[in-house]
């Protein structure tokens, strides 16, 4: 018996790069009471209230580029728009995928697919935009991403590092919009390096000789303006950024201490890397996790070039998939695979596809997501019509209700206007509902 179908026949059985800046603007994430014993005291019980099926964290696969449909997740085998491109079986019996995904195959029992996904953005920077927010770009407001939502509404809990990273960033990492750039995600790189600038770089007794003349500065500054230091809540950051210079949950993103036969299942990738760390992350509470994988954007020479990153991919994701359930975090983790728009059915003269915003895919697993069901389809024939074609918003109205968050939520930006967390989406039933 080959092993997909073995584990077929198991699955119907069993049915930082931190600069010193933003560890300063960190004190601000989820305001100032986060570190009080009341906080910790009301995360716990909103946690508790949270269902075992209720989501708590995000993990964002960002495929930077813009993966084209027909080799990754809505491949149409034997038809003129597929180029060649074969299906692989998978364990969810009505689902194949694009070959190249042997790993993630036996995982598809987890994940589902909208293949219907509908966008009016087809430039990257428009198109990144609208898929991170839900929204499409307003010159008027920046709406924040789904990052930076997930911090602002979700319990704060005891998480003493960022609550919102990016691994890997690309251009437009995620960003705190109008709720402010407390939100933004922090940065860092491939997790088989140090994260930097966590530590002084100077003797411990001279560091802290820095601190009690800061001190002594701040003190003397405070004298007739103690509303004003108050307002700038420059004592507090810098006390909350000490903390987490500090702590414990910094060995999070070391993934050297994982076993070896854990790193190997993720593959020897900066990428494969950054998806065993969000995995670590998420453990600590860390709320949004995007780690990016860039070298989608495959205007020339396609079949090649999505076959190379199909092949960093697989053994990432499907270890992700793989280590959440095996830690039982993934009925509490949400984990999202898109890029910014699809690939054109059409290959052009350079054998590459080009721009494609009218119906392309995003994979959806955990947080009480169905797992192994498809919504929606695209015309095999390659023209824009598309099955039961579905928003972003209602990508994110799914996520939110998932997550326990109204998507409705009025929110009031910066200059007074009163914001909605989506655009009106509509939830996605058939992906919540048993």
């Amino acid at each position: 018996m080959e092993p997909l179908e073995r584990h077929m026949l198991g699955h119907r059985r069993a049915e930082w790069q931190f600069g010193r800046r933003q560890f300063l603007r960190l004190g601000l994430v989820g305001g100032f009471a986060w570190l009080t014993p009341l906080s910790h005291l009301l995360a716990e019980i909103a946690d508790r209230r949270r269902t075992r099926r209720q989501a708590q964290s995000v993990i964002l696969l960002w495929m930077q580029g813009g993966p084209s449909q027909l080799e990754t997740f809505d491949p149409h085998p034997g038809t003129k728009i597929a180029g060649g491109t074969r299906a692989t079986r998978t364990s969810a019996p009505d689902i194949q995928i694009a070959e190249g995904f042997g790993h993630l195959a036996e995982q598809m029992h987890h994940i589902s697919l909208i293949r219907s996904l509908v966008s009016k953005e087809g430039d990257h920077e428009r198109g990144t935009y609208a898929i991170k927010t839900g929204y499409r770009p307003d010159p008027t407001v920046v709406h924040p991403t789904i990052g930076a939502i997930c911090c602002h509404e979700l319990p704060v809990g005891t998480t003493e590092i960022p609550r919102h990273i990016s691994i890997l960033p690309a251009a437009w990492p995620g960003w705190g919009g109008f709720f402010g750039e407390q939100y933004d995600a922090f940065k860092t790189y491939d997790p088989a390096q140090p994260v930097p600038d966590v530590r002084s770089h100077v003797p411990e007794k001279r560091d802290t000789a820095r601190l009690r003349d800061l001190e002594v500065v701040e003190r003397a500054f405070a004298r007739g303006r103690q509303g004003r230091v108050e307002e700038t809540l420059h004592r507090t950051m810098v006390r909350n950024a000490r903390k987490m210079m500090t702590s414990e949950q910094l060995k999070a993103f070391d993934v050297s201490l994982e076993p070896e036969s854990v790193r190997k299942r993720f593959g020897d990738t900066p990428f494969g890397r950054g998806c065993l760390a969000a995995r670590r992350l998420i453990e600590v509470g860390v709320r949004c996790v995007e780690v990016t994988l860039t070298g989608w954007d495959t205007h020339t020479d396609n079949h090649a070039q999505q076959a190379a990153q199909v092949a960093i991919l697989d053994p990432a994701f499907a270890a992700l998939i793989r280590d959440l359930c095996e830690r039982d975090l993934l009925d509490r983790t949400i984990v999202i695979c898109c890029g910014e728009f699809g690939r054109t059915p059409r290959i052009n003269p350079a054998g590459g596809r080009d721009h494609w915003p009218k119906g392309f895919t995003v994979a959806l697993a955990g947080g009480g997501i169905r797992g192994g069901r498809v919504v929606g389809a695209t015309d095999p024939e390659g023209s824009d019509r598309v099955e039961n074609p579905k928003r972003i918003a209602d990508v994110y109205a799914t996520v939110l209700t998932a997550l326990g968050i109204d998507p409705n939520k009025l929110n009031i930006s910066s200059i007074g206007r009163h914001i909605h967390l989506t655009d009106n989406g509509s939830v996605i039933r058939e992906l919540l509902e048993e």
